[in-house]
């Protein structure tokens, strides 16, 4: 009887000091400090593009709908069980770090390549890569350009605040080509600067030429040239003061993954529930499987993501596949399987 009050007692206790205690023979967890706001809020603060067709856009009933904005939703299944419980803060390149750094945002999946300096300097930790990506160029089609080299002395729009800019510098300056660089403030303005013809050219991520491509009014007047000047792995990150947090964010990504690698959709999640396969059970947290206890959060916490956000192959044909404007291929952002390099640590 003295043990199992005392249990009790602990239990309470732990409770109160943000400790979580989970599946048995799982040491408690320690939720991190963003984690705890988000459970409190009821809601994750996501940082998003200000508008990017098929990444993060207002749809018509005003909500916030694309590839980047389905991983939002991903972990906010994850940590609270509601993919909807999300708020988007919309932002320009060129504050990201500032959000990321204030506390203004738990997260960002915002089109942001992974670097080096930023990883250092931003103070952030880069979650696994969703898209990998190359920077581009985009030029109107009755001009007849096809190479880079035609581009000589030509003027191209490119936004501030991003990598872009020194990718284009690095591109032209080992082909010993000239350009004049147009320089915006923003994406929005990029793109209407090269419309309105003040470039002769217009680059970014050859995701964001497509996306402006597909919805400009005339798809067909412009032409995005095969040549890729730089590698750009897009990834959503995190605060480094929450290590939990980030974790989180990591596994739910890498669940994405290894849910469309399995054969798990949103439509049939629940046949596999009873499965037999070790793999899967673990992976779903069945039974006795500790998985999102290690965290803190429900140990079948991919169950909650795929039934209300699908798996990686599901979020991407949804925003961006065949049957979309865009009609992008899966690429290097296809399964390892198939060819790609979208690979998940084991789930055990």
């Amino acid at each position: 009887m003295f043990k199992r009050v005392a249990l009790i007692v602990l239990v309470a206790a732990l409770a109160l000091t943000g400790v979580v205690v989970v599946a048995q023979d799982t040491p408690p967890v320690a939720v991190g400090e963003i984690t705890q706001r988000i459970m409190d809020r009821g809601e994750l603060l996501c940082g998003v593009n200000t508008g990017l067709a098929g990444f993060a856009a207002l749809n018509d009933a005003g909500e916030y709908e694309g590839f980047d904005v389905d991983f939002c939703r991903a972990v906010a299944a994850a940590i609270l069980g509601d993919a909807n419980a999300v708020s988007y803060r919309p932002l320009q390149a060129g504050e990201r770090q500032a959000a990321i750094q204030s506390g203004e945002i738990d997260m960002m999946s915002r089109n942001t390549t992974r670097t080096l300096s930023r990883d250092a300097v931003w103070g952030a930790t880069f979650a696994p890569v969703t898209f990998y990506d190359g920077q581009g160029l985009m030029v109107r089609t009755d001009t007849g350009i096809t190479q880079i080299e035609e581009l000589e002395g030509a003027s191209i729009c490119v936004q501030s605040g991003t990598t872009t800019e020194l990718n284009l510098a690095d591109a032209f300056s080992q082909r010993g080509l000239s350009y004049e660089p147009q320089v915006f403030a923003d994406a929005a303005a990029t793109w209407e600067g090269y419309l309105s013809g003040r470039c002769d050219a217009f680059t970014t991520d050859k995701s964001g030429l497509a996306a402006y491509r597909a919805t400009s009014e005339d798809p067909g007047a412009h032409t995005i040239l095969e040549i890729t000047l730089s590698k750009e792995p897009l990834a959503p990150l995190t605060p480094q003061s929450d290590a939990q947090f980030a974790d989180i964010v990591a596994w739910t990504i890498y669940g994405l993954i290894q849910a469309e690698e399995f054969g798990i959709t949103s439509e049939n999640v629940d046949s596999f529930l009873t499965s037999d396969v070790p793999e899967i059970q673990r992976f779903l947290g069945a039974g006795d499987n500790a998985a999102g206890s290690y965290y803190g959060i429900a140990n079948d916490f991919m169950v909650t993501v795929i039934r209300q956000v699908g798996n990686y192959g599901e979020i991407f044909t949804r925003h961006l596949g065949p049957d979309t404007p865009f009609g992008l291929e899966r690429g290097l952002n296809a399964l390892w399987t198939d060819g790609g390099l979208m690979y998940a640590p084991p789930f055990r």
